[in-house]
């Protein structure tokens, strides 16, 4: 059962060396701002943690991974302050995870918008089942996956980005994501996902943390600038987001939910 918390939840929990952290939200697990400032201070404070070599990235229930920013949110952004700390929540979180010096593993048991699919992309090994369809949406709203595109990009190429980009009403299955690189490994069922990614992170963790730290570290060579990019990318976001013919989008959108 999800949270019913209205900023969401996040715990995490270590056993051993490996460190469990669980976010929720009832809008299928979206991140409001709150939410996604907290996610990138815990894994900063995990990253310095001598006791962790693993970080396992998980979202509540068994339906959807996470939908995304919260769409209350973005509908109310006035400014283009506003609209830059919005956007910027994902560039937040997703420099943390590029920064952190222990392997972040996704656990993905559902579906992925938007910001979702960046934070799939920013881990650095997932495992998915057969339902973890992904989507970018944000053309069909008026706005661009501008934040997340360099970590999806990192992940799965230009040419499959523009695909996610371009078919912003289109589910990709979790094969088709498996194939770009997006996932490691997919399994039929939540219940052989779980035993997998138990046994692969309680694998992991026997091994020396100077060697993972020093792998993570190769993965995430030549993203040092991304710092500034994603800033300057939450602007670019902030931006679209104040557009009339976006904010009509949003308003129309809103009417109807």
């Amino acid at each position: 059962m999800g949270t019913s918390r209205p900023n969401g939840s996040l715990y995490t929990k270590i056993e051993g060396a490996v460190a469990q952290v669980e976010f929720g939200h009832p809008a299928s697990n979206s991140f409001v701002m709150e939410l996604l400032d907290r996610l990138a201070a815990e894994i900063g404070k995990l990253s310095e943690n001598p006791d962790v070599k693993v970080i396992v990235l998980k979202s509540e229930g068994d339906r959807a991974f996470c939908a995304g920013a919260s769409f209350d949110e973005l509908v109310q952004i006035a400014s283009l302050e506003e609209g830059k700390r919005f956007f910027g929540g994902f560039a937040k979180v997703i420099n943390a995870m590029r920064s952190c010096s222990v392997p972040i593993i996704g656990r993905v048991q559902g579906k992925a918008v938007g910001g979702g699919v960046g934070l799939i992309a920013a881990c650095d090994y997932v495992l998915a089942t057969e339902q973890a369809a992904v989507r970018l949406s944000e053309i069909s709203i008026g706005i661009a996956p501008l934040v997340i595109a360099p970590a999806v990009e990192r992940k799965i190429g230009k040419a499959a980005l523009a695909e996610l980009a371009f078919s912003p009403t289109e589910w990709k299955n979790a094969y088709w994501a498996h194939d770009k690189g997006l996932f490691s490994k997919v399994y039929d069922n939540i219940k052989e996902l779980d035993k997998e990614l138990d046994f692969f992170v309680s694998q992991l963790a026997k091994y020396q943390r100077t060697a993972l730290e020093a792998m993570t570290k190769v993965l995430w060579e030549g993203t040092e600038h991304w710092i500034t990019l994603l800033e300057n990318r939450a602007e670019m976001s902030g931006k679209l987001g104040l557009s009339p013919d976006t904010k009509r989008i949003l308003e129309r959108i809103k009417k109807k939910s």
